[in-house]
């Protein structure tokens, strides 16, 4: 009798489990369909209200991009630039995303393009292609693949097999580096979050983390910046060649 009870139970909380899940895919299904339907009606507010009550509840690069552009339409460019941004951060092959992100940037004051050496671009585009928890498997698997190599050639007594066991092993062991690295980078960008769009409207970049200190250059609503360091209610920002402090509440980190 107490075993049936018991099954009894688990059977009852199994199904409330299942209507809950249900219940919320279905309350996730309505606010993303009624977000777009604000959207079309022209009532950005509403619709942007809408991606960010989804928002709150996990991120997703698809609703950080319909922000992004109903963020746009209320002319909030610092916004739309934001969630454009962090749409990319968690898919950065998103095309979509790419071209309103460009296209938003042209129209802010300060469309500051970073002049990297083409090698630096080359590699931060290879690490941006894919997304870290990939990175990390690749890593897994080709680390695996090349022990595995390694075994081959101390194993086999063929000259021919274990020539090919050890080139696959080197070149395996040296992509699984590689992969790594990338995992590691991606994991920092997105654990720091050192990037930030500048919010207000117009911002006196600081000398020192004060008031008082010597204006050393603006920077104006919308401006992708580097946040170098943090001191109290000031932070160390870097955008382009230039460095200043600046309010931590000027800014939002991507």
């Amino acid at each position: 009798m107490i075993k049936l009870k018991v099954e009894s139970l688990k059977l009852k909380g199994l199904c409330l489990a299942a209507i809950l899940f249900f219940n919320l895919n279905a309350f996730a299904q309505t606010t993303f369909e009624q977000a777009n339907a604000a959207y079309a009606d022209g009532r950005y507010e509403d619709a942007a209200a809408g991606y960010e009550a989804l928002l709150a509840e996990a991120p997703d690069a698809t609703l950080y991009y319909n922000l992004g552009n109903a963020r746009y339409k209320q002319g909030e460019l610092a916004q739309a630039i934001l969630n454009y941004e962090r749409a990319l951060r968690l898919r950065p092959s998103y095309k979509d995303a790419q071209y309103n992100l460009k296209f938003a940037q042209s129209k802010i004051t300060d469309n500051i393009v970073e002049q990297d050496f083409f090698l630096s671009t080359w590699i931060r585009a290879l690490r941006n292609s894919l997304k870290e928890r990939t990175w990390f498997h690749l890593s897994v698997c080709l680390f695996i693949l090349g022990l595995t190599g390694i075994l081959v050639f101390l194993l086999s007594r063929e000259i021919w097999l274990r020539k090919t066991a050890f080139h696959i092993a080197w070149i395996a062991l040296l992509f699984s580096l590689i992969a790594g690295l990338n995992a590691g980078s991606l994991h920092n960008r997105d654990t720091l979050r050192n990037e930030a769009i500048i919010t207000q409207g117009v911002v006196n970049a600081k000398s020192s983390p004060d008031r008082s200190g010597t204006d050393l250059f603006t920077l104006h609503e919308g401006t992708k910046v580097t946040i170098r360091e943090a001191l109290g209610d000031w932070v160390n920002v870097r955008v382009g060649s230039n460095e200043g402090w600046i309010r931590a509440s000027f800014l939002e980190r991507i």
